[in-house]
């Protein structure tokens, strides 16, 4: 599966504990999101076009109406990668 260099920043930091927190407006469709990470940090390089992509992958999955997370599917297609904190 060919995924962006963004969209693999994303499912990183959800496969970390991250969310990313949906809005509707008036009818079904979601018009804002926001994607925190563990920490409470916003990530701004999500946005709703990356959002779109990551759902229409099924790479992320919500769940009677909770925020967005990894799915099984995104944990097996995420690139390892280091993580930046200090040890």
């Amino acid at each position: 599966m060919n995924i962006s260099r963004t969209e693999q920043r994303v499912l990183h930091v959800l496969a970390l504990g991250g969310l990313i927190i949906h809005e509707r407006g008036d009818g079904p469709k979601i018009n804002a999101i926001t994607c925190v990470t563990r920490e409470g940090m916003v990530l701004s390089d999500c946005d709703l076009n990356v959002f779109y992509r990551l759902r229409k992958k099924r790479l992320i999955e919500s769940r009677d109406g909770k925020p967005y997370r990894i799915s099984k599917r995104g944990r097996m297609s995420v690139r390892a990668q280091l993580d930046n904190r200090g040890a």
